[in-house]
């Protein structure tokens, strides 16, 4: 007889437990690693991106998008330029859509810089990445050149992937 009510009381604390747990906020994971994709010229391959989700997933990273928003030399550094603005804000929006869909941590911003180089220095100065994955240039792409990539490749403090999507076939 005793036996069984103590297997009661533990089978009652196990339930309880249970449900504390289950109903415990759980605690936000945090990536160790932070994988970093600049892009600029109002244009992300989708193709890149997936590479750069599958990518994140497998190195459980944090995936920084990087807009490059390049100020022209006839304005102030800080100076409001809306239209780039508003070409950068719904593609990072789309960049953090698709990652938050696919399980990964997205963090979307924009740098600013007189050129794509000069806003990914001044990014490296404040931060530290674990790996970057840059969009090599393509026909179809007004992104960064392919000056810019031998840059990245010359100045990145950490390991760097370049990587090209496969043309598009063209319709016959």
């Amino acid at each position: 007889m005793i036996a069984a009510v103590v297997i009661a009381l533990v089978g009652i604390a196990v339930a309880v437990a249970i449900v504390v747990f289950a109903r415990r906020p759980r605690r936000h994971h945090v990536p160790a690693r932070k994988l970093l994709v600049p892009f600029t010229g109002g244009h992300l391959d989708p193709r890149v991106l997936e590479a750069a989700i599958r990518i994140a997933r497998a190195e459980d990273a944090l995936l920084v998008a990087a807009y490059l928003l390049r100020v022209p030399l006839d304005l102030a550094p800080e100076a409001p330029v809306a239209r780039e603005v508003e070409v950068a804000l719904p593609l990072l929006e789309e960049v953090e859509l698709t990652a938050l869909e696919a399980g990964v941590q997205v963090d979307a911003r924009i740098e600013r810089g007189r050129t794509a180089t000069h806003a990914l220095r001044k990014l490296w100065e404040v931060e530290r990445f674990d790996q970057l994955l840059v969009p090599a240039p393509t026909d179809r792409s007004p992104g960064l050149t392919a000056k810019d990539v031998t840059w990245i490749l010359e100045h990145a403090p950490a390991e760097t992937v370049v990587i090209k999507p496969a043309p598009v076939p063209q319709a016959a």
